[in-house]
């Protein structure tokens, strides 16, 4: 049996880190599982190691960084993935550990995908202003455009890219561990831990509380809904004052504690307008609890009528609304149905299945089968 040997590498790989490990992650175990491919994954760390086809690279900390390393050496990198002679690379970020793969290509005569989770224009803007705007797209541009394919986790991600020149993307959405977020998380001593009455209207919201979560429209969408409503906010940089029907747990926690918060709570509540996929969302879903969130960002392509509500952004009042609208429909018949669609859409098997069919497509094998084309 021939061996299709795939490389992973990135930067975006730390204890506390969120959707591209949560992928990565997810790709390895499954990918480990099929006859006939062989699948490396190149990370930062303290010194050169391996364990079970995981590679970590010697690269140092990021100050105040929650564990993140930054690359400022390519050869080591390049080295690495010369000496595993892989048959594709993937590429998971747009910073150094990009150009060691493009640099190790000319090398080893091997395709490399470029997988575009974050968008970068934006986060340069968010953080420095939006006169670094023209240099970032057209960085991005460069980088993207030397891509054998590129994959976006949504089609306004995808949208983008071809809006900035880059040719040959294609969507290819990430998945969900359905059997972490799972209904049966569920845990009934929630509301007494949190003090508040068995019939209060549980939400939640999960992720770290950066700027571009917009998190003061949940506060002020609270102070709208009053003490019928309570928001339990769960992870890293929350806001220290909020209302008194809102709780804080001001930590990152791992899958299973937010499995088993989101699987307690009734509804998701999301105002983050600049999402590239919504992986919350869709872990919120596949608790069986419905969502509301902000007509923006992906949230349009994976938030339908039949498992939440989407209301205008940056609009507290309207997002009281929606979350008053949400209970009168039903919130339990919504859930049920948020489970059964991310099962439909978004199980890992599926996007790894999904994500071979590029794989073979870019190596030009004719059995490929590709989807979101």
């Amino acid at each position: 049996m021939t061996i299709v040997h795939i490389a992973d590498i990135t930067m975006f790989y730390a204890p506390a880190s969120g959707g591209v490990r949560t992928y990565l992650d997810a790709k390895h175990r499954r990918l480990g599982l099929k006859p006939g491919i062989r699948h490396s994954l190149l990370i930062p760390g303290a010194d050169f190691s391996e364990h079970d086809g995981v590679y970590t690279v010697p690269a140092p900390a990021l100050p105040f960084g929650k564990g993140y390393r930054f690359p400022l050496r390519l050869a080591p990198w390049r080295n690495v993935l010369q000496d595993l002679q892989p048959d594709l690379i993937e590429v998971g970020d747009p910073y150094l550990t990009a150009w060691a793969a493009l640099d190790a290509r000319r090398h080893l005569d091997v395709p490399v995908i470029g997988f575009y989770h974050s968008d970068l224009p934006l986060l340069a803007s968010n953080r420095m202003g939006q006169w670094v705007t023209p240099n970032v797209e057209a960085y991005v541009s460069k980088l993207y455009g030397n891509f054998d394919r590129v994959l976006a986790p949504s089609q306004v991600m995808a949208d983008k890219l071809s809006g900035l020149g880059v040719r040959n993307v294609f969507v290819q959405p990430l998945g969900v561990d359905l059997q972490t977020f799972h209904p049966n998380a569920r845990d009934n001593r929630l509301r007494a831990h949190l003090g508040i009455a068995e019939d209060t209207r549980l939400l939640i919201f999960a992720g770290r509380g950066s700027k571009e979560k917009n998190l003061p429209v949940l506060l002020k969408c609270m102070k709208r809904l009053g003490p019928r409503y309570h928001l339990l906010l769960v992870g890293s940089s929350m806001p220290a004052v909020v209302p008194d029907n809102v709780s804080v747990i001001d930590e990152f926690c791992p899958a299973q504690k937010v499995a088993q918060l989101m699987a307690s709570a009734d509804a998701l509540l999301h105002a983050g307008d600049q999402e590239t996929f919504g992986l919350v969302i869709l872990e919120a879903m596949a608790c069986a609890i419905p969502v509301v969130a902000v007509a923006a960002g992906a949230f349009e392509e994976i938030v339908n009528d039949s498992c939440g509500l989407l209301c205008a952004p940056n609009n507290p009042q309207a997002m009281a609304n929606a979350v008053r609208e949400l209970f009168s429909r039903g919130r339990t018949q919504l859930g049920q149905q948020a489970r059964r669609h991310v099962e439909q859409h978004y199980a890992w098997d599926t996007v790894v299945d999904s994500l071979l069919g590029h794989y073979h497509a870019t190596l030009g094998h004719s059995t490929a089968l590709v989807a979101n084309g």
